[in-house]
């Protein structure tokens, strides 16, 4: 059937604006940005050419920052993946299953990720801080007194400190969305399923997981991207990097590229791979979904 003239204009009528948003706020910025990362400019004086340098410079002469700020955010990524994700997926099965208080507890864990990343990075400065913090002094009123520490300060758990909030703020944001999906799933099914003798685990693996993949890719994709381009968490509880630059993240890398040395032109090159890996990774992540939803 051949669309009439009225249905192209509606279809233009909604789509042009959206098209003018994207380009705008998308992908006229990442123009720009490769347009500077051929440059060497303080962000004032005058702008050498100076072609891929800034590449060369960022992964041969930075390699042990470059290298360290990548691997960091990979270890983010695969926590998330592996540690936040299942949670998420763990109470949003407990929950959808009708449980007394179901309102409740939805909304308790979704409550965190309204809260602005500075003030949850306040929180646990304080939950951390080694002389007063909460988790001191549980360790104090439990006995562990070997298990006490500067949680931000150490080099050996840093990292991990850094994380923990970031898992703390975002699983409920998670957890709503696969919730979301199992009771969109048709009651029926769990009935029948019931009938023929499958206990809610049973349940759950044959029948919940498998219907809401194309939920769980967007969890994964989300995941990913999240903790790849996370900073102002991170910048809060760490001052960008302490102890030593161990916990430094690409963006917290490119922050420092731009506003405390004023090298635009390395910041710009910093920031186009932190796109090219959030693209990259999105592909690899379709790729391995669309094999799973085969396989299913």
């Amino acid at each position: 059937m051949k669309r009439s003239s009225n249905d192209r204009v509606a279809i233009a009528i909604f789509v042009v604006p959206a098209f003018l948003l994207f380009t705008v706020f998308m992908t006229l910025p990442i123009v720009g940005t490769l347009y500077y990362s051929a440059f060497s400019w303080n962000g004032i004086g005058k702008m050498v050419f100076i072609g891929v340098k800034n590449y060369v410079q960022l992964a041969v002469k930075n390699y042990d920052q470059f290298y360290l700020t990548m691997k960091n955010s990979l270890i983010f990524a695969g926590m998330s993946v592996f540690i936040q994700l299942p949670l998420a997926l763990i109470l949003a099965l407990l929950i959808a299953t009708g449980v007394k208080g179901e309102n409740f507890f939805r909304t308790v864990y979704f409550l965190p990720v309204v809260i602005s990343s500075v003030i949850i990075g306040v929180l646990f400065l304080k939950i951390y801080n080694p002389d007063y913090g909460l988790l001191n002094t549980l360790f104090d009123m439990l006995g562990l007194h070997s298990l006490k520490r500067a949680w931000l300060g150490d080099t050996r758990t840093a990292l991990i400190a850094a994380f923990a909030p970031l898992v703390w703020q975002y699983i409920g944001y998670h957890m709503l969305l696969m919730y979301s999906a199992i009771k969109q799933i048709p009651q029926e099914l769990i009935e029948a399923a019931k009938i023929d003798g499958a206990r809610e685990l049973q349940t759950a693996w044959k029948i919940k997981i498998p219907l809401i993949v194309p939920i769980l890719e967007v969890c994964v994709v989300f995941a990913v991207i999240g903790s790849l381009k996370v900073f102002d968490l991170v910048y809060v509880l760490t001052s960008n990097g302490q102890p030593f630059g161990v916990t430094r993240v690409p963006t917290g890398l490119m922050y420092m590229q731009l506003f405390q040395h004023d090298m635009y032109g390395m910041g710009a090159t910093t920031a186009l791979f932190i796109v090219a890996e959030c693209f990259a990774f999105t592909l690899v992540i379709q790729r391995v979904f669309r094999g799973w939803r085969a396989l299913v």
